[in-house]
């Protein structure tokens, strides 16, 4: 099959149960970087097609993959968190093995396709080391014997892609058993506990990543055993009936070991998370972005950055978010599907959901801006303030202490501190609008639905119910009143 015309099958086994998680929830939808681990898995098998396809002259099919997931634990949980046109789902019942998980897949599989073997709790393998695999058993030319050996010597046998990994301790791991010098050629694996001595102390391992040619894997599937210390039906056993058909075993190993972690413990996810997140650290380093402590960031979805960003320790970056060029953000902030303009700063502790914020504004410390708030130039929203569905024009500013919700506030509006809109009457939302040059003095409240005219000035503790008209003075205070003989109560004696 040219490359052109490659439909790669792949299998994701997404039927674990995890008794080590402690979880009524399936292993697999456990997150990594704020999303489950399969959808990495997913995404990387989509990814893979699409890069498999690219800059193949004169196709007349396009690439891509035939995607099949094999659920178990947790009923219909999994395949309804991820439905697609491109994704079928078979049901593992009971749960007998990896072998036995793949044959439920089998329906699903495309005779004319190889298919390659992906596990849903190893999220971290990399595109670049897929495509090596995958192309090293569509290659011209054959690899003969060990890791990443790429020969020159042609070969017309059909060819089986191993993954595998050289690790200082393989405990748990099945050993890949090769043949003698000089070719070293694979010839079968086996499982830790069937493993002996000597077997024991081969320090390359499978990871369970394999290509094979569909239609003998489904003859290979159908002459599995289940007599072993399991007694489940063991995937890689159809190494050795590979080998015996004489298909040429062809190895690949990643070029970083983390690439093949799975993950069956929390202490396990969490290792995971910590190696995805000073990837994606390095990721940021590389374009230009200056992170104050690398090991102390958290990003759990796309990150767009510009030129000479600064982020400060303790972050969380979640959803979509952009930073424009010279954007900083200070120390333990969130941010959460928001789009931050050029020069803007976000000081510390601040919390930031489904916002924008204009360029060289300033946010913080301790602000939070929820769902809908828009700043626009060079405003300002300081310390304990709360804008939520409101926007605010260039230069406007909200200090301190301020709640602002359902509101449009113009330009150089200045709202003092303790100032609320009192958006909300029991049953409905209303809106507050305040128009350019307004001055709000402080402990002010605005009953919506009510507007401040242009340059109206509200007196410090004005309760707000009719609109105020441009360039007046609205002041609703009580009038003072002093008690000279007044007595401050003095307290009960409980004799």
């Amino acid at each position: 099959m040219t490359v052109d015309a490659i439909v790669l099958n792949v299998v994701v086994l997404a039927a674990g149960m995890g008794k080590r998680m402690r979880s009524d929830r399936p292993k697999v939808l456990h997150p990594v970087a704020g999303r489950p681990m399969v959808a990495h898995v997913l995404d990387t098998a989509r990814a893979l097609g699409a890069r498999l396809g690219q800059g193949a002259p004169g196709s007349q099919r396009p690439a891509g993959v035939n995607l099949v997931g094999v659920y178990g634990h947790g009923g219909r949980l999994v395949p309804e968190s991820f439905v697609a046109p491109d994704l079928h789902w078979a049901e593992q019942a009971p749960q007998r093995g990896t072998g036995h998980a793949v044959m439920q897949a089998a329906p699903y599989l495309i005779d004319d396709a190889p298919t390659l073997v992906l596990y849903g709790d190893v999220p971290l393998t990399s595109i670049d080391t897929l495509e090596r695999l995958v192309r090293s058993v569509l290659a011209t030319a054959g690899a003969q014997g060990g890791p990443d050996n790429a020969s020159s010597h042609p070969s017309t046998r059909e060819r089986f892609g191993l993954l595998t990994v050289t690790l200082d301790d393989p405990s748990g791991y099945g050993r890949i058993i090769r043949g003698p010098e000089p070719e070293r050629s694979v010839l079968r694996i086996v499982e830790q506990r069937d493993a002996s001595a000597t077997e024991l102390a081969i320090h390359e391992v499978n990871t369970g990543v394999m290509v094979a040619p569909t239609a003998h894997l489904r003859r290979w599937l159908d002459a599995l055993s289940d007599d072993n210390a399991q007694s489940e039906y063991y995937l890689t056993d159809i190494v050795g009936m590979a080998v015996a058909d004489g298909l040429e075993i062809v190895t690949v190993q990643p070029r970083h070991a983390w690439e093949t972690l799975g993950v069956n413990s929390r202490a396990q996810l969490a290792q995971l998370e910590r190696v995805y997140q000073l990837g994606l650290a390095d990721s940021l380093m590389e374009r230009g972005v200056q992170l104050s402590d690398p090991a102390r960031i958290d990003v759990r979805g796309p990150l767009e950055v510009g030129r000479d960003v600064c982020i400060d320790i303790g972050c969380v970056f979640e959803g979509q978010v952009v930073l424009g060029d010279r954007v900083r953000i200070g120390p333990y902030c969130v941010l959460r599907d928001v789009v931050i303009s050029e020069g803007a700063e976000i000081a510390a502790y601040s919390h930031l959901d489904g916002a924008s914020v204009g360029a060289h504004a300033r946010v913080g410390p301790y602000a939070r801006l929820r769902p809908g708030a828009e700043l626009g130039e060079r405003a300002h929203i300081g310390n304990f303030v709360e804008v939520k569905n409101s926007s605010f024009g260039a230069d406007a500013k909200a200090n301190h202490l301020a709640y602002v919700g359902d509101s449009t506030v113009g330009e150089r509006v200045n709202i003092g501190a303790g100032t609320i809109t009192c958006n909300y009457d029991g049953a409905n939302k209303h809106r507050t609008v305040i128009e350019d040059d307004v001055f709000i003095g402080s402990n002010s409240e605005l009953v919506a639905p009510v507007r401040v005219g242009r340059g109206a000035t509200l007196g410090a503790g004005t309760t707000l119910t009719k609109d105020a008209p441009p360039g007046a003075l609205v002041i609703t205070r009580a009038q003072p009143r002093t008690v000279s003989d007044w007595a401050r109560p003095t307290k009960r004696s409980k004799t």
